[in-house]
């Protein structure tokens, strides 16, 4: 199964990091956030990636271009020409595929314009700023349950995020963005879709989080699967810290690898 991870945004709120590098490259405890959501991923069994890169999209692909060289001891030996030898060479079993989804583009269309990438078969979707500790494996396997199009994983935050109406049944009955309603299910993404929600989306113009859900919701085709425990996204730069101090403490919920 193949992870699609949206990391083409300009991170205005937390421009003090963003104004040097995408937001999903800022770093806690020494690597982007983004190898930390990859790394959950991968803890399960997941590693083919397809990375939605827009805004400074370059500093993405040299990143995972120069991968073997930031995680293993090297020599380089210029006694006789220029040779380079790598020790110890610590690297993730991981097939990525980074995509220039453009600067501007909304999210919607970036997950459409990767289309041809993903083909006709089951995926997951997050975003490429936030950390949990949910088990993805029960995700998949609760989206596979239901049989609808979609399933996000939705979490109490008191948190101006996406707000979604959910039914006893963990049927998702509407979705809105930005609520100032404290304690309601948010959108934390962490989500399973299926093929046909590129029949949702465009290549222009397309907020994911707006019409596309509302219409999956109406349809009766989103599902929420309702996690209980740790989720952080990093939109600010005092998220980022709380996240930095989790690490250094050795008490990060995330880190399930």
């Amino acid at each position: 199964m193949k992870v699609v991870i949206l990391a083409g945004g300009f991170g205005t709120r937390i421009s003090e990091e963003s104004q040097y590098r995408p937001k999903p490259m800022v770093e806690i405890g020494g690597m982007p956030i983004l190898w930390h959501i990859m790394k959950e991923y991968s803890a399960y069994g997941i590693n083919d990636f397809i990375i939605c890169a827009g805004y400074k999209q370059e500093i993405i692909k040299e990143w995972f271009n120069n991968y073997f060289l930031y995680t293993s001891d090297v020599t380089f030996d210029f006694t006789q020409g220029h040779h380079v030898v790598m020790h110890e060479q610590h690297a993730e079993p991981w097939r990525v595929t980074v995509v220039d989804t453009g600067e501007g583009t909304l999210t919607g269309s970036r997950i459409k314009r990767v289309q041809k990438y993903v083909g006709n078969e089951t995926f997951c979707m997050t975003y490429g700023d936030g950390v949990c500790d949910v088990d993805i494996r029960k995700v998949i396997e609760f989206h596979q349950q239901h049989g609808k199009i979609a399933t996000l994983t939705s979490v109490l935050q008191k948190q101006s995020k996406g707000v979604l109406n959910i039914d006893g049944n963990f049927a998702v009955k509407s979705f809105r963005e930005k609520s100032q309603m404290d304690s309601a299910p948010i959108n934390a993404g962490y989500m399973v879709l299926e093929p046909a929600i590129f029949d949702y989306l465009s290549e222009d113009g397309c907020i994911f989080e707006q019409e596309p859900l509302r219409r999956l919701a109406e349809a009766g085709e989103l599902m929420s699967y309702q996690h209980q425990g740790f989720w952080q996204c990093m939109d600010t730069l005092f998220e980022k810290t709380e996240l930095e101090q989790l690490w250094k403490s050795g008490r990060a919920p995330w880190k399930v690898w």
